[in-house]
């Protein structure tokens, strides 16, 4: 599988201020690094380099007088899987290995700077994880494993949600992750990535745990039952609560009822005259017998 350039590229900090574009692709793949020329013209020398120095020379390709020369370098760990465009100059590298990982500059002898600097890393394949089983009761315990990996991430997920993940840069190590599942029929998967590439196996209960037990008729009832005597204990709380404070309300009530207190008016009794007293004269009259 041919991988291009428009995989992935950035800006770093480049050699002479050129910009260093960045490559990803996993071992086993080619990959075509561009000269940024649309044509070599006449009497022009490209030069592909490795190395963060540019010590190791890759490959030239030069025109003059219509007659155009590739020679390829002699560093062995390219040998036979490079190859050169005539026309555009830029380079293809076949069946890619770890140790490609690294800087490729592209000069030209009509250029003070250089065309084209890449920065490409190249991951190893990553392995199908496996997934096996370390106890068969209720609640048993699955490991999902890889081997031979480097610069990966294995985790457990159950359906989208992360359960447990480990990460690991070293070279060429061995990871396992546990994971304790109980009876339920869950879908649960085991994926190991890098930053470009994954592997799933999802989970299958078959013969790694003890299955479900089925629910009896008599458990139906108990759990039933169960669920009603709480719902009457929540209603008979509820009711509780509501009476106590109904009272509560009818107390704080009654404290808070204000007493008007009027200010008392006394007024001074008259005494009465009495009936001789309003006469103040008496007059006597005599009285005559016959």
């Amino acid at each position: 599988m041919l991988i291009f350039l428009c995989l992935c590229s950035w800006s770093l900090a480049g050699v002479c201020g050129v910009e260093v574009k960045s490559v990803f692709i996993t071992e086993g793949d080619s990959v075509t690094l561009e000269s940024a020329l649309a044509e070599i013209q006449s009497g022009d020398l490209i030069m592909w380099r490795f190395g963060a120095k540019k010590e190791i020379l890759l490959a030239t390709y030069s025109r003059k007088d219509n007659k155009a020369e590739t020679v390829y370098g002699s560093d062995g760990r390219f040998r036979d899987r490079l190859q050169l465009d005539s026309q555009t100059g830029s380079l293809t590298i076949t069946n890619s290995r770890i140790s490609d990982s690294g800087l490729y500059t592209v000069t030209s002898i009509n250029s003070d700077i250089p065309l084209n600097t890449f920065n490409i890393t190249v991951y190893a394949r990553l392995p199908v994880p496996v997934i096996s089983n370390s106890s068969s009761v209720q609640y048993c315990s699955v490991v999902c494993s890889v081997v031979n990996v480097s610069t990966v991430s294995l985790s457990w997920y159950k359906g989208n949600s992360v359960l447990s993940s480990i990460s690991v840069s070293d070279l060429s190590i061995s990871l396992s992750l546990p994971l304790e599942i109980d009876c339920l029929n869950d879908f649960y998967s085991c994926v190991v990535n890098n930053p470009i590439s994954n592997e799933t196996t999802q989970y299958n209960n078959t013969g790694l745990c003890q299955p479900c037990p089925d629910i009896t008729l008599l458990q139906k009832v108990w759990i039933i039952s169960a669920a009603g005597s709480l719902l009457i204990l929540a209603a008979v709380v509820i009711f509780c609560f509501l009476i106590k404070r109904k009272n509560t309300k009818q107390e704080v009530q009654t404290h808070n009822t204000e007493i008007t207190y009027a200010d008392p008016t006394f007024y001074k009794k008259t005494p009465r005259k009495t009936r001789a007293a309003e006469t103040d004269d008496v007059v006597y009259v005599g009285v005559a017998r016959r």
